[in-house]
């Protein structure tokens, strides 16, 4: 009886776990494993979805505290916190399936009394809808700041890393003997430009490229990892 009841204790408990579906790879092979560029597109694509969540929950929230006066404002903030929850299952669906991590949802929400305003109190006193708002609310700066990093790292380190292929575009094309890193005069009216045109010049342009290359996926998985927890701090059981 014992043995049978902790194995039933173990199940469940495995269920409710967080868990990793895929582990990450090496750091020599990130730059190149369809894991990066799923935490990558996470990253790229957390901003609509981001907007879309923040707008929802500052507006309910606002016309349901802005309506607490008459009988409408918790009708609007019971919506709030369902709406909120239906916005965390949808993260954490993409978390599951770009992130790697499977993160349980909450437990459902149950009335104590029945009725219209018993659903109505049950979801003013949800704590984990409430916590799906705070997810909605303060993860929108964090969105914004995690596309700008990634798209910039991710569009330095493969023009620079491509540039022996495209060099001759700019002394046929511009004009210019290389890139130009700068062009500049001085107080006595001498004009400095330095161009990237030796092979030495375009092969350490091309180096430093690969190494935004390959430092990419680290920061990558480094933000994502912010995400990772925010979801199981906010959206989990």
């Amino acid at each position: 009886m014992s043995s049978s009841l902790s194995t039933q204790r173990s199940e469940y408990d495995r269920d409710d776990a967080v868990r990793r579906t895929e582990e990450p790879p090496y750091a020599w092979r990130a730059p190149f494993s369809s894991y990066y560029y799923r935490e990558l597109g996470f990253t790229l694509t957390a901003v609509p979805v981001a907007l879309a969540g923040f707008a929802f929950a500052v507006t309910l929230f606002a016309f349901g505290v802005g309506t607490l006066v008459t009988v409408l404002g918790m009708p609007v903030l019971a919506a709030l916190t369902a709406g909120a929850r239906g916005f965390g299952r949808l993260e954490r669906a993409r978390v599951r399936g770009m992130l790697a991590l499977d993160v349980p949802g909450p437990k459902p929400v149950r009335a104590r009394r029945p009725g219209s305003w018993g659903a109505i109190t049950a979801r003013l006193v949800d704590a984990a809808g409430w916590k799906a708002v705070l997810y909605q609310v303060v993860m929108l700066p964090w969105a914004l700041f995690s596309f700008v990093m990634s798209l910039t790292f991710l569009l330095v380190g493969w023009t620079l890393a491509l540039y022996p292929l495209y060099h001759w575009v700019y002394p046929k094309y511009v004009g210019w003997r290389g890139f130009r890193v700068f062009d500049y005069y001085d107080g006595n009216g001498v004009e400095h430009v330095y161009y990237v045109e030796g092979p030495l010049q375009i092969a350490g342009l091309s180096l430093l490229g690969f190494v935004f290359v390959f430092l990419t996926p680290q920061l990558v998985r480094g933000l994502t990892n912010v995400n990772r927890l925010a979801a199981r701090a906010l959206l989990g059981r």
